[in-house]
């Protein structure tokens, strides 16, 4: 447990990542990904919530929705700015990274459950918790395991 949490909140925090770097080329991946998905919620001129998520916004209350999906762009934009600090320069904290990922994918099926919507279709989003969801957690898996074996080895 000691050396997950030396992993997950290291003492020192630089450029340097433990082990594979196979998990710092897929975050990479989903940072540029989380850039884009950030910048559409922010600049389309509905949020996506009717283009892509295939929300109903012909209904009283879609400026709201609007408004909250651009909201919600803004929160992922400075979260996508965050990770790809992480990518270019503190790149021992993408295991934690990965755990923050887990707990908003999480979240984000908890809120669905909690307070569920109706779609025209299957938002991007729903198919991407599917596999983003045990991508990650493999990922944080892989990346604890092979920090784990970095830190036998410089020990």
């Amino acid at each position: 447990m000691k050396k997950t949490l030396e992993i997950l909140l290291p003492a020192k925090v630089d450029n340097t990542l433990g082990g594979s770097q196979i998990p710092l080329y897929i975050f990479a991946l989903y940072t540029l990904v989380s850039m884009v998905r950030s910048c559409i919620h922010l600049l389309a001129p509905d949020g996506g919530a009717g283009s892509i998520a295939g929300m109903d916004l012909s209904t009283a209350g879609a400026s709201g929705i609007i408004f909250a999906f651009g909201l919600w762009g803004s929160s992922q934009l400075l979260l996508a700015l965050l990770q790809l600090l992480v990518v270019i320069r503190y790149r021992s904290l993408v295991p934690l990274m990965y755990l923050l990922l887990v707990l908003e994918v999480l979240l984000r099926v908890l809120v669905g459950r909690i307070k569920p919507v109706t779609f025209a279709h299957t938002p991007p989003g729903a198919v991407g918790n599917q596999v983003g969801l045990p991508l990650a957690l493999l990922l944080l898996a892989f990346s604890l395991w092979s920090g784990r074996k970095a830190i036998q080895t410089e020990r």
